[in-house]
C-alpha cells in the first residue's frame, strides 16, 4: 500500500448490496480515491465477490439470515495480510445478537505494518457493559504497537460513554480525527457515535459526505500519511 492512503468509515445500514450504493461509491472514489472501506452493518455473503469492483474484503458477522451475513466489513484494493474476526462478550438486550469487530493487517511498500480495527460497539446495554466491551477491544489490540486505525460506530451516545472511550484512546496514544458538530457526524444528544482514531501516522485531511440517501449515518473520510 502507498505511504499516503485514505479511509472511508460508514455504518451503511445494510444497504451496501444495492446498485445505488455501488454507484455512489464509484462516483465518490472518482473525486476522492479510497484505499480502505470500513463498513458497519454491512450485508455480505461468503465466497462471493463484493458489490464493489476491484476490491477484496474481510468481514466479521454477528447476524446470519439464510445465506446472507451482516456485520463489519473491511474492503481494500490489496488483500489483507492477516484478518481475524471477533464478537463482543455481551449481547444486545441480553437475548439479542453479539456485536462484531474485525482486525486486519496491511503492509506499506517498505513492509512495515498498518493495523486496522473495524468495529460496531454494543448499544442497548447499561454503561458498565459498554465499559467492559471497550476494555475487551483494548485487549484485542494490546499486543500491537505502531501505526493503527480504530474506526467504526462506537455507540457512544451519552457523556459517560464518551468520556470513557476518549480516556482509553488517549491512554493508548490514539487521536480522534477532528470532525466538528457542524460536520453532521451521526450523533445522539450531541454525542458523536462514529469515530476514526489513529496512531503512529499523520492526518492529512478529513471530510464528511452528506449527499446521499443510503443510511442514517454519514460516511467519514480521512486521508493519512505514513510519515509523521
Amino acid at each position: 500500500m502507498p505511504d499516503k492512503f485514505s479511509v472511508l468509515c460508514w455504518n451503511v445500514h445494510k444497504n451496501n448490496d444495492t446498485f445505488s450504493f455501488s454507484n455512489y461509491i464509484e462516483e465518490f472514489s472518482k473525486k476522492k480515491p479510497v484505499d480502505f472501506y470500513l463498513f458497519q452493518e454491512a450485508d455480505f455473503k461468503h465466497d462471493t465477490e463484493l458489490n464493489l469492483p476491484s476490491l477484496t474484503f474481510s468481514a466479521a458477522a454477528n447476524l446470519e439470515k439464510g445465506s446472507t451475513f451482516y456485520g463489519v466489513l473491511t474492503a481494500s484494493k490489496c488483500r489483507a495480510e492477516y484478518s481475524k474476526p471477533f464478537l463482543s462478550h455481551g449481547k444486545e438486550l441480553i437475548f439479542g445478537p453479539h456485536k462484531s469487530l474485525l482486525l486486519t493487517k496491511h503492509a506499506f511498500a517498505d513492509g512495515s505494518p498498518l493495523w486496522i480495527l473495524n468495529l460496531h460497539a454494543i448499544n442497548f446495554r447499561e454503561n458498565k457493559h459498554y465499559y467492559r466491551e471497550i476494555d475487551n477491544m483494548i485487549q484485542i489490540i494490546d499486543d500491537y504497537d505502531g501505526p493503527m486505525i480504530i474506526a467504526g460506530d462506537f455507540n457512544s451516545w451519552n457523556k459517560r460513554r464518551m468520556k470513557f472511550l476518549h480516556t482509553k484512546m488517549k491512554d493508548l496514544n490514539f487521536d480522534p480525527v477532528p470532525f466538528s458538530t457542524s460536520d453532521r457526524v451521526k450523533s445522539f444528544m450531541r454525542n458523536h457515535l462514529d469515530f476514526i482514531f489513529y496512531r503512529g501516522i499523520a492526518l492529512v485531511e478529513q471530510s464528511i459526505e452528506r449527499n446521499h440517501k443510503l443510511s442514517d449515518h454519514h460516511p467519514l473520510f480521512a486521508r493519512f500519511s505514513k510519515h509523521l
